[in-house]
């Protein structure tokens, strides 16, 4: 027996309303979070006048993971709400555009912290190591700057497809040659695979490398052991090889599910974009998260703010 066309119609908008207010909830909750990490790096660089290597990178991953959170809930809304409004120009192009730089600027920005962790804790006497060792604090404003540049130069390959995309299938559909337009979205499937691939691909190449570290993070910890030194050494390697195994499991969960996304652009199958886009919000606000865990400064900060806020409320 065939559903009505009036229960289709409110199940695609109970779908629709529904992936909206998860979509918020996720966003939201990682724009406050990011937005608060953004804020306390700020707030000590005004009093210290200065910023060290690993919260020059913190500062920059909040604000991309910020603006990023900010243009996704933007976009899906909008293509959920109002799918009129979204594709038509210079909307469709403004939004790719801004999508792809803040979602590869993320992506990068978070292997240069992890290398960062891997250069600074593990402990190797090879000159290259040794000298990037010295060097690091020289290096991370090249290494943030190179992933900006090269976020900027796929963001704009990307409104550029976008902008082709767009136009030819408004000619081709007026034309009735729906061949055509069916050629031209396989050829600009795969132009999209390739450029997203491989920003996604040579971001998760660090943080592959410096999970391979664990293992000599681990030898190291057992001649720690056995020699009987100080704890909090050892506390110090055992939190630093937790942090670099939790970026690799959650990297590479983002990763799968950052080619799906891709992969399913052109399929449209409603499930694994939702799980997708369930995932890929509540990463930038998860690690962020626990990021602020592993850092004590930010962890105090952190509890003394929404200690503050309970006050508050309880007093109301």
């Amino acid at each position: 027996m065939e559903a009505s066309p009036s229960s289709q119609q409110s199940n695609v908008t109970s779908y629709g309303a529904t992936t909206v207010a998860i979509i918020t909830l996720e966003a939201f909750a990682g724009m406050w979070i990011n937005a608060f990490l953004v804020c306390v790096i700020c707030i000590a660089w005004v009093k210290k006048k200065t910023l060290n290597s690993n919260e020059k990178i913190l500062l920059l991953l909040g604000c991309s993971r910020f603006c990023y959170l900010c243009i996704t809930w933007v976009c899906w809304s909008l293509s959920i709400a109002y799918p009129n409004y979204l594709y038509v120009q210079p909307t469709f192009q403004l939004i790719i555009f801004f999508q792809s730089f803040f979602t590869c600027s993320n992506l990068w920005v978070s292997a240069c912290l992890c290398v960062f962790y891997c250069i600074k804790i593990a402990n190797f006497r090879n000159r290259l190591f040794i000298y990037l060792k010295v060097k690091t604090d020289r290096i991370v404003p090249w290494l943030l700057l190179a992933s900006l540049l090269s976020a900027l130069a796929i963001s704009i390959i990307a409104y550029d497809m976008a902008v082709t995309k767009l136009s030819n299938s408004r000619n081709s559909t007026r034309q009735g040659n729906f061949s055509k337009v069916s050629g031209e979205m396989a050829e600009n499937f795969f132009q999209t695979f390739f450029i997203y691939g491989f920003g996604f691909v040579t971001s998760f190449i660090p943080v592959i490398c410096s999970a391979l570290l664990l293992f000599c993070l681990w030898r190291h910890k057992c001649k720690m052991q056995k020699n009987f030194m100080n704890s909090l050494s050892m506390d110090a390697h055992i939190k630093a090889m937790k942090s670099i195994l939790s970026f690799f499991i959650m990297y590479s969960i983002n990763f799968i599910f950052l080619i799906l996304s891709v992969i399913n652009s052109t399929k449209g199958e409603n499930y694994v974009a939702f799980l997708s886009l369930l995932f890929l919000c509540a990463f930038p606000g998860v690690h962020s998260l626990i990021l602020i865990f592993s850092n004590p400064k930010l962890e105090k900060t952190l509890i003394r703010v929404l200690c503050c806020v309970k006050c508050k409320l309880c007093i109301r």
